[in-house]
């Protein structure tokens, strides 16, 4: 028996994961709105008639959180709190079987390129003039833009082209379009977002066109930040840092997972370089773009990683001093090449050795920072929290990076605004400072 009224034909999208799920749940709700459903994200009201909820299925923590977030919405429903329970998303196009028997109290299981069918069991059409318009659950001055989905590389830990499948560009025409669409409603950043960014154009122009995307994206008026997310180290297209170098609204600023620095393990995640090569790629960036911000992602606790392999990468993270850097535990997944191999590192083992990495990362990073103190950055700000703006330099992408905090008394700034920020003082990762502005 329903114990509220429900307001029909109200849905609420709940979105876990990465940037690439945020991308598809915002497509998802713009062809929601324009068939008169009224949609919300991450709704707090809980009036919604329908919810879907659009999962995560990369590793063992984010399959538990989206297991969690379907069951307690079923729950919801059992106790009339909702009428209806979709499921989309990587972990339903990876497990659907097995959810269908496990958890049926679910209304319909979908796949990561199932919207049509999505839309079709709520009784609406698939509109091919809203190709790239969606509705941005991202503060209003930045978004995140996919230019492609999908992965070809044979990693052996990785689970995405299970859930995505093979590597699909989408047209430079249809990005800059979508683009040009995201700064009329005022975005002022875009996040270039893929399983590979590097593999841009293979696959429709037969080359590396990530150069070509960037600049036809960056003589767009009034786009002041594009940022890239998620390079593949092996392949990288070095034309890349040239446009970057001379295209004032391209950020000084890359996102590399390299996974690890030992070079035996390397060849067993099989990602077709070598820490040596690797660290020949970071010098090489780094002199051809002075001041670069260099992200990057590690794994520890990979099949057979010895103490030494660990050390190994221990000293290449402390010679690299990238500017900021997370690291997983590893995570056997099914139905991947090192599932084959026994996952001999011990959990308790996994976390220590990540938090040793962090550990370094941290001091890495206070070091880093306190080289900022006295200079003066072009700063984003992003929202008001407590007694503080804040915001981020080109150096700093969303979530994830370092943050810059101004006093709210000593000046007035609107969210989406550019100012200049002298450097204050600073701390593991964060900055503290105020505006030159004024």
């Amino acid at each position: 028996m329903k114990t509220k009224t429900l307001k029909k034909n109200k849905v609420n999208v709940v979105t876990l994961g990465c940037s690439k799920n945020i991308f598809d749940s915002e497509v998802l709700m713009a062809q929601l709105k324009a068939n008169k459903f009224d949609v919300e994200h991450e709704s707090k009201n809980d009036d919604s008639e329908i919810v879907i909820i659009n999962t995560c299925g990369f590793i063992d923590n984010a399959k538990q959180e989206s297991i969690d977030t379907i069951l307690r919405f079923t729950q919801a429903k059992s106790e009339g709190m909702i009428s209806k329970v979709y499921v989309t998303g990587c972990l339903s196009e990876r497990y659907k079987d097995e959810l269908e028997r496990e958890i049926p109290e679910v209304d319909a299981f979908f796949g990561t390129r199932d919207l049509p069918r999505l839309l079709k069991t709520l009784k609406a059409n698939y509109k091919d003039e809203l190709i790239g318009e969606r509705i941005l659950t991202t503060p209003s001055h930045y978004a995140y833009l996919k230019i492609a989905e999908g992965c070809d590389r044979p990693c052996s830990f990785c689970a995405i082209p299970l859930m995505r499948g093979k590597h699909v560009s989408n047209t430079i025409d249809d990005l800059v379009k979508q683009t040009k669409t995201l700064v009329s409603g005022g975005v002022k950043e875009i996040m270039l977002i893929a399983q590979d960014l590097t593999y841009y154009g293979l696959d429709i122009y037969k080359k590396r066109a990530l150069s070509d995307l960037l600049k036809n994206l960056s003589d767009i008026q009034g786009l002041d930040w594009i940022r890239l997310h998620y390079a593949f180290p092996s392949g990288f297209p070095m034309d890349v840092l040239d446009v970057m170098n001379e295209r004032s609204n391209i950020c000084k600023y890359l996102d590399m997972p390299l996974q690890h620095g030992s070079t035996r393990i390397l060849q067993a995640m099989r990602r077709g370089i070598t820490r040596e090569k690797t660290e020949e790629l970071i010098s090489e960036i780094r002199m051809k773009v002075p001041g670069i911000a260099l992200r990057t992602t590690l794994i520890a606790g990979y099949p057979s990683e010895s103490e030494a392999d660990f050390q190994e990468m221990y000293d290449w993270v402390e010679r690299s001093r990238f500017d900021r850097l997370g690291i997983f535990t590893y995570s056997h997944e099914e139905n991947t090449h090192a599932f084959n191999s026994n996952d001999d590192v011990p959990e308790k083992e996994k976390k220590r050795r990540a938090d040793v990495i962090m550990d370094l990362q941290s001091g890495i990073s206070y070091e880093l920072n306190q080289c900022k103190v006295g200079k003066t950055f072009k700063t984003l700000i992003d929202r008001i929290e407590g007694n503080y703006f804040i915001g981020r330099t080109e150096h700093d992408s969303p979530e994830v990076d370092n943050e810059v905090l101004l006093k709210k008394s000593d000046s007035y700034l609107n969210i989406g605004d550019f100012v200049d920020v002298q450097i204050d003082s600073a701390e593991y990762f964060d900055l503290i400072g105020h505006s030159v502005n004024n």
